[in-house]
């Protein structure tokens, strides 16, 4: 998965990574001339006293040193260089995937979960990315080049390598196979707290008007603990690493002082070597330190670039046609033909065998009890969930045919619960219309019955709107949302209970003023009140996902016993207020 993620989206920048291979190459190269030419001032030069000699070589050594910090930073430019594009083109297909998702895989994943993979899970990648440009590259050419030039200075010596080097890697692969399934449980548990996090954000009103703050406390100290104690293990294993690679590297230096030692005392070896081999024995070493810290960072990378490939692998069950509709064959029109929606693995469909058309300038209300499939009927009509028997058609043709982004022209929705986003007034209403101007806007405000409050506000129609709209009221914000469905100017609108948060005098107003406004374009309401929709065309009731009754609100009082029911009961709850 890793590997396939890096190779996808590092491709476009392969230039970069040979300079990094390059700089990597030439400032190691530099690093690992250094230790014999420090071993040829010490033989050569200071046992001997030639103080021309020391000169000479101290100057080369100053000027190899000089290029092997640029060399480094150039390195260093290019390997984050190449890690920082590679971490944005990962989020940017990541959230390009995740718009593209239906509804339904994005309730498969939970909004915590994606919003984990799109931050945490491709920090760690970008994170493991740049280690590997600045550590694993020059790690193997230090091991390779390392021991050979070691070699060179005392063959027998280099047998502590063949005893350190081994030792060290099975100890730190052991840590690593340790490390793995923490680091995937790490992760999950990182998902939870972003998820109790954000439930209680969202609902922190609800939280306090029950006072149920200690509650939560406790639920959101669970969680946390959880990850707490899951990056404990995980940090202790990468804990015990580091004296691990501290007592290699020092028990291999005494050795090598110790068997060194006797061997320049039996005039086998100069001191001059034995310090360059000490040189080379800790490089290598520490490349073999900075391999441990790539296999360390790996389990938890692999772990979040698995995560990464799950959504960018998974397909939406809202597939785009490839040579989609964009002339529609006859007048405007919204039919549903014996449409059926189910959830995968469910006992039984949402909705079963929805048959009706609207035509333009008629309204079709929708009514049942909770959970009947209102919501997942207006769904299949926006095409946020495609249905998995029959079709829906507009105009005459099927929805799946028609091209994506000319569908979502046809198409005003205001949602049960209406989100503002973080902007100002009016660019909330240009949402769907960016070319919409001031005067369209007020239009749309006026129909939606804002004007007033809209007028009110310090700055007008550039108003501040907080993320939400949690700065203005209920009522407000489902009129904001109208407004925004209006400027859009569509020929389907898909109103789903969006007025069940303005009082009956501004329901009734608001639904004057949308006759003008729709008379040429299909509207379709969902509704709980039925004094709301006592003026629709057509009625549709539902009852457990089925159609019970259809037609007028006269005809449904003589022919729906549900609809009836229905009709009872707000009148019983109304006469007793």
């Amino acid at each position: 998965m890793l590997t396939r993620l890096v190779r996808t989206y590092g491709r476009p920048y392969r230039t970069l990574l040979i300079w990094v291979i390059v700089f990597q190459f030439g400032q190691v190269s530099a690093t690992l001339m250094l230790p014999t030419l420090n071993a040829n001032i010490i033989d050569k030069g200071v046992l001997k006293g030639d103080t021309a000699y020391i000169e000479r070589l101290g100057a080369i050594l100053l000027g190899i040193t000089i290029i092997q910090v640029m060399l480094a930073v150039a390195a260093m430019y290019f390997s984050a260089k190449f890690a920082m594009k590679f971490g944005r083109d990962v989020r940017q297909g990541l959230f390009h995937k995740v718009t593209r998702l239906s509804a339904r895989e994005v309730g498969q994943f939970g909004s915590p979960s994606l919003i984990t993979r799109v931050t945490n899970d491709v920090q760690q990648v970008q994170m493991l990315v740049l280690m590997t440009c600045t550590m694993a590259i020059a790690a193997p050419i230090t091991l390779v080049v390392g021991s050979v030039l070691a070699y060179r200075e005392d063959g027998p010596l280099s047998v502590i390598l063949l005893v350190a080097v081994p030792a060290l890697l099975v100890a730190m692969i052991f840590i690593s196979r340790k490390m793995h399934p923490l680091f995937f449980q790490m992760q999950d548990r990182l998902d939870r707290v972003n998820q109790v996090l954000r439930e209680q954000i969202t609902g922190i009103r609800v939280v306090r008007a029950f006072v149920r703050e200690p509650d939560e406390s406790r639920r959101f100290g669970t969680a946390n603990e959880e990850l707490t104690h899951t990056s404990l293990l995980a940090g202790r294993f990468m804990a015990l690493s580091f004296p691990m690679v501290f007592m290699a590297v020092n028990l291999s230096s005494v050795a090598a002082v110790w068997f060194g030692a006797d061997r320049i005392a039996a005039g086998q070896m100069q001191v001059g070597s034995l310090v360059a081999f000490l040189t080379y024995l800790i490089q290598i070493l520490m490349a073999v330190m900075m391999a441990t810290w790539i296999v360390m960072m790996y389990p938890r990378a692999a772990v979040c670039a698995g995560r990464i490939e799950e959504v960018l692998g998974t397909d939406s069950s809202v597939v785009p046609p490839t040579d989609g509709v964009t002339d529609l064959p006859g007048p405007m029109s919204l039919e549903l033909h014996h449409a059926s929606f189910a959830f995968p693995g469910a006992e039984k469909p949402v909705l079963h065998d929805i048959s009706v058309r609207v035509d333009a300038g008629e309204t079709l209300a929708i009514i049942g009890s909770t959970g009947s499939g209102k919501t997942a009927l207006l769904n299949l009509v926006a095409r946020l969930f495609d249905v998995t028997e029959g079709k829906v058609t507009i105009a005459g043709a099927d929805i799946r045919d028609i091209d994506a982004d000319y569908f979502h022209t046809l198409i005003g929705f205001v949602p049960q619960k209406p989100f503002l986003f973080s902007g100002s007034v009016g660019s909330n209403l240009r949402f769907g219309n960016p070319q919409a101007t001031e005067t369209d806007l007020w239009g749309a405000l006026e129909v939606a019955q804002a004007t007033d409050f809209v007028q009110s506000m310090p700055e007008g129609i550039d108003s501040p709107i907080a993320q939400g709209g949690t700065n203005v009221s209920g009522g407000q914000r489902q009129r904001l949302a109208i407004a925004r469905a209006i400027a859009h100017r569509p020929s389907i609108y898909l109103f789903d209970d969006s007025f069940s948060a303005l009082d009956l005098r501004t329901d009734a107003n608001l639904r004057a003023a949308l006759r003008p406004v729709t008379r040429e374009a299909v509207t379709v309401v969902v509704a709980q009140r039925v004094s709301t929709i006592t003026q629709a065309d057509r009625i549709l009731v539902l009852e457990e996902g089925c159609c019970v009754g259809i037609g007028t609100h006269t005809e449904l009082l003589a022919t729906c016993p549900t609809y009836l029911e229905i009709v009872e009961s707000q009148r019983y709850e109304e006469d007793a207020a």
